[in-house]
């Protein structure tokens, strides 16, 4: 991957919100890895690119995510088809998922997919994740499940992927891993950071081996209409850009 070392930057071949997306997407590569959530090379982050043709940015196939930079995302359409010259290629079972959801969903400007310890713990079990915390009990309403399939190879599951997600902002892919949509990368990184805190305080929970304690039906109305705020512009304002300064002061080679 020795191209890993001499990527050329494309900030003067895209529009300037193209580059932002481009930064605020290698950002959230970097964040995962700063949080011990990647899985080397095979989990993905796709961000989609302003305009009509629906092409997307996704990570190049044999970088870690804490090399990934702006100028070495891959932009591709959705048909797979690279669209902006580059040394690289993508995972195809990224392809599959990502490209499903952005045809499918406006609002799925970011698609976040993980495999986590915990959330594929939490995805294995019969019950998902269930309202054990303040964080899941803020998740509750918008999660959808997808059955596992085999590695997402097969384009036939995009409609399966879909119609499993309706409206939902995140997923619980069983047996697989855990994934998450927002309207900008800030909102795709917070959804997946609570799901994750989340997954990782049911598997302590139930390690622990002692009766659980759980919320009322009262309570859990409450957290289910106050988790809106979650996941709409707003929240990201506040969060994001401290975000951007913690990885800042280790490493600003994610914005060329």
């Amino acid at each position: 991957m020795s191209a890993a070392l001499e990527i050329t930057s494309v900030k003067d071949r895209v529009s300037p919100e193209e580059w932002q997306i481009r930064v605020d997407l290698a950002a959230t590569y970097r964040l995962i890895a700063m949080h011990g959530w990647d899985d080397i090379i095979f989990t993905h982050v796709s961000a989609r690119v302003p305009g009509p043709d629906h092409h997307f940015l996704i990570n190049p196939y044999g970088m870690t995510f804490e090399e990934i930079t702006a100028s070495s995302l891959v932009k591709i359409d959705l048909d797979g088809e690279i669209v902006m010259d580059s040394p690289f290629f993508v995972n195809p079972a990224g392809f599959t998922i990502h490209s499903a959801l952005h045809e499918a969903r406006e609002d799925a400007q970011c698609v976040l997919h993980l495999h986590t310890d915990d959330g594929v713990a939490v995805s294995a079990q019969k019950d998902g994740l269930m309202p054990l915390s303040q964080q899941a009990l803020l998740l509750q309403s918008h999660i959808a499940y997808h059955d596992y399939e085999g590695v997402a190879l097969n384009l036939d599951e995009r409609e399966r992927l879909v119609k499993d997600m309706g409206d939902k902002k995140m997923m619980i892919l069983r047996n697989h891993g855990t994934l998450a949509t927002g309207e900008n990368c800030a909102l795709a990184f917070l959804a997946i950071y609570f799901m994750e805190r989340a997954c990782s305080a049911q598997v302590r929970a139930l390690s622990a081996g002692k009766d659980l304690h759980m919320p009322s039906q009262a309570a859990i109305d409450t957290t289910n209409e106050q988790s809106d705020s979650l996941f709409k512009p707003g929240i990201d304002l506040l969060a994001w850009p401290g975000l951007l300064r913690r990885l800042d002061r280790v490493d600003t080679s994610y914005r060329t």
